[in-house]
């Protein structure tokens, strides 16, 4: 096997100095203004000497294990799944390993997640909180960003989506093809994206002058059997809704799934927008109309910026940033005369 290099070794055959060579490996290049042609020499030479920086003996000396921690919500969700991967591929690129947690919206595994990671050793931590289990983190100067959900009270960097942008945009094109009972299968309540979500779905309601039936917010958390749950009470109603604005991609496959046992279509006999678009979203027996996410760049964004608070020991400004949403507009929304009511009557 051959043995790796030092980098005393890679300076003598590239013909520079080993701080140059250090800087280089290092990701450092701009800042020392080494040029381009020096910087690809000094990496084909590594590679060709088989060079392998010792990570432990780098993360003592810099005190630091060039380890992210990561808490997500729920895995099993294809929106934060890509979070995820989007947050392992570009933490590895700028030379950062990833511990991943998923707190199965459960606050008590998020608290246990937060210690594991703690005595791991993280050098930043980002998450998607579900409880306010990360106030007591401002005092033990580790760099954190919240990604998608935050809590406005507490002073750490987000980047989440316009959630209340969104829901507006959708719950208004709702109105404006006739819908006036619309109902809104919410997510998990407290959280920042419901509640936005929860907020643009009424103030569309004002907006359009149309009467908001409160009773018709129903559910409590951003998963499949949710979706599946209140999609059966919502038609078990005498009054059925005409329309009905899913708070999440699972919460829409949840809700198709109960349409589907009762031989219902989308939207013949009821109309349906999701939040969250997903590949598979176009795919649907009926394309899905959908608020869609910029779930990359939210992963991407939320790691540079923690990456740059570990490396610069500065703090962030602005501390939140608010990516645009889209209304994709498919085949799952019919246009109804603006006094029909619903066909599917319960007696």
């Amino acid at each position: 096997m051959k043995k790796s290099a030092t980098l005393k070794n890679i300076a003598i055959k590239a013909g520079v100095s080993i701080p140059t060579v250090s800087r280089v490996l290092n990701g450092k290049s701009k800042r020392y203004r080494i040029s381009e042609e020096t910087k690809e020499l000094i990496l084909k030479v590594a590679k060709e000497l088989n060079y392998s920086p010792n990570q432990l003996a780098r993360g003592l000396r810099l005190k630091r294990t060039n380890t992210i921690g990561y808490i997500t919500p729920d895995i099993s969700n294809p929106f934060f799944s890509n979070i995820a991967r989007v947050v392992e591929k570009y933490a590895r690129k700028l030379g950062y390993s990833i511990i991943l947690c998923d707190s199965e919206e459960d606050t008590d595994i998020e608290k246990d997640s937060i210690q594991l990671l703690i005595d791991r050793k993280i050098d930043g931590l980002i998450i998607s909180p579900v409880g306010q289990s990360i106030e007591h983190l401002k005092d033990k100067n580790i760099p954190i960003v919240l990604i998608d959900r935050y809590f406005p009270e507490l002073d750490f960097p987000y980047v989440t989506s316009d959630n209340y942008k969104g829901a507006f945009e959708a719950t208004a094109y709702l109105l404006e093809c006739g819908h006036t009972r619309i109902a809104y299968i919410q997510g998990l309540k407290n959280t920042s994206p419901n509640n936005e979500r929860v907020n643009g779905f009424k103030d569309a309601h004002k907006t359009f002058g149309v009467p908001l039936d409160e009773t018709l917010i129903v559910g409590n958390n951003f998963g499949e059997e949710n979706g599946y749950l209140e999609m059966k009470l919502l038609l078990k109603r005498r009054n059925v809704p005409t329309a009905v604005f899913a708070g999440s991609n699972l919460i829409s496959l949840g809700a198709l799934r109960a349409l589907a046992e009762e031989n219902l279509k989308v939207p013949d006999d009821i109309s349906m927008i999701s939040f969250d678009d997903q590949p598979y979203s176009r795919f649907l027996a009926t394309p899905m109309t959908t608020v869609a996410q910029s779930g990359s760049q939210i992963g991407q964004l939320a790691t540079k910026i923690l990456i740059d608070l570990i490396e610069t020991n500065k703090q962030f400004e602005p501390k939140g940033i608010l990516l645009p949403t889209t209304l994709i507009k498919r085949n799952s929304v019919k246009v109804i005369n603006q006094h029909t009511e619903s066909h599917i009557i319960r007696g």
